[in-house]
């Protein structure tokens, strides 16, 4: 990831201004212990997470169809403006939380057959690289409902990816991961763990549909909660599919 946004600014350095790019953020800094009682885990590290920077004002650029070669310009204030057959309505309030994925990356196939660099004259191969990689991001972003949340929340200028005080305090959250934390040190097999991933992925399901329900009703105190949580759920996930037997467990956050 790095890379690609080290790529892009490169990039975009030497392309006209009629396009720009923001690339992810750098890292969040390491957060407080979740507790700070004998019980506290000793193992909860910081983990790298890029979010999107808000763009700062509308932007213009091309948009290619993969139909055609002549390629038409278009108004773009924000990722969901990149597709606009799959997201129609645009971001919530307005439009829904829910995104078909299927959908969703086929026009994203589509997009990307249509600014590949081969497809234009050398004097745009520049900018055609640039909307390229600004096309990956946008997808990255829109498929996952973590980081669409983070996404549409900065969108509103509410930050929940790099700001230091965007945790929660809440006790029963805390002690479930723990708890999950114990269970996930006691297992012998992967066995051991088809009924925690299994209630995972229920407090997911569930995370996510809070979030569009209030997002959807502009409610955006409730949704910066519910996606501080699911934060914690997608971290517990991520841990959980990555045990291996003998094996420190290390829980994100």
């Amino acid at each position: 990831m790095t890379n690609i946004t080290t790529r892009a600014t490169r990039l975009l350095d030497r392309a006209p201004p009629s396009i720009f790019i923001r690339p992810f953020g750098i890292c969040l800094q390491c957060r407080r212990r979740l507790s700070t009682s004998s019980t506290s885990p000793r193992n909860i590290h910081h983990r790298v997470t890029y979010s999107p920077l808000r763009l700062p004002s509308a932007i213009y650029h091309r948009t290619y169809s993969s139909s055609s070669q002549n390629p038409t310009t278009k108004r773009i204030q924000n990722y969901y403006d990149l597709f606009p057959h799959s997201l129609p309505s645009g971001p919530p309030p307005k439009g829904p939380f829910h995104i078909d994925t299927r959908q969703l990356r086929q026009e994203y196939l589509q997009l990307q057959s249509g600014a590949h660099p081969d497809r234009h004259p050398s004097s745009d191969r520049i900018k055609a690289e640039a909307m390229s990689t600004y096309i990956n991001e946008a997808y990255k972003i829109l498929q996952s409902p973590l980081l669409r949340a983070q996404y549409l929340l900065s969108l509103r200028g509410v930050d929940t990816a790099e700001d230091e005080t965007a945790k929660t305090d809440d006790p029963e959250l805390l002690t479930l991961v723990l708890e999950i934390r114990e269970e996930m040190e006691e297992a012998k097999s992967e066995g051991d763990l088809i009924g925690l991933k299994k209630e995972n992925d229920e407090r997911i399901e569930m995370g996510v549909r809070e979030i569009g329900n209030a997002l959807e009703k502009d409610d955006l105190e409730k949704a910066k909660m519910e996606t501080i949580k699911l934060r914690y759920w997608v971290n517990v996930k991520e841990s959980l599919e990555a045990w291996e037997e003998g094996k420190e467990i290390v829980m994100h956050h």
